[in-house]
């Protein structure tokens, strides 16, 4: 089935990367990483060089070198790691690149705006440290009354962690 909201394998890398480190790790190298997110090394490297070039990871050198978080896990929103990876975050109301429709109204209504908007308040809103617990499995992430409309929405979106 088509998804309407879709994350890049890029910005899935990078966000669970960010995750790992705020939870389990001061210092992570690739390859250690790369092993806990089943992706390609290579493919992770340039991931973690672009959070680097965004000022959210510190690149260690040499032998027992790695990767760390560049600032507290509260001070780093999911926002900011999407648009490292994707740029700026596009809010608009239309799937298509150029809108076609002829009448006044979209044959989508504002549902298309409203999960843009949904999934921007998420982003904007949720830190590092909020998401702790779930990597683990504890549950230390608060649960307010917005995820709960969140969560009954259809815009929620699914992580491939296994």
């Amino acid at each position: 089935m088509t998804k309407i909201i879709k994350i890049t394998e890029r910005t899935s890398l990078a966000l669970h990367a960010m995750l790992y480190l705020a939870t389990f790790s001061d210092k992570s190298s690739v390859k250690e990483l790369s092993e806990v997110l089943k992706a390609s090394q290579a493919h992770l490297s340039k991931v973690m060089q672009e959070l680097v070039r965004s000022q959210l990871l510190i690149s260690h050198t040499g032998p027992g070198g790695g990767f760390s978080l560049a600032r507290e896990p509260e001070k780093i929103s999911l926002l900011e790691i999407f648009e490292a990876i994707e740029g700026e975050f596009d809010n608009r109301s239309c799937l298509l690149e150029k809108p076609i429709c002829i009448g006044n109204k979209c044959i989508m209504g504002d549902v298309i705006k409203k999960a843009n908007q949904e999934l921007l308040e998420y982003l904007t809103k949720t830190n590092l440290l909020s998401l702790k617990g779930i990597l683990n499995g504890e549950t230390k992430r608060d649960v307010t009354e917005e995820d709960q409309d969140l969560e009954e929405s259809s815009y929620i979106i699914k992580s491939s962690w296994d």
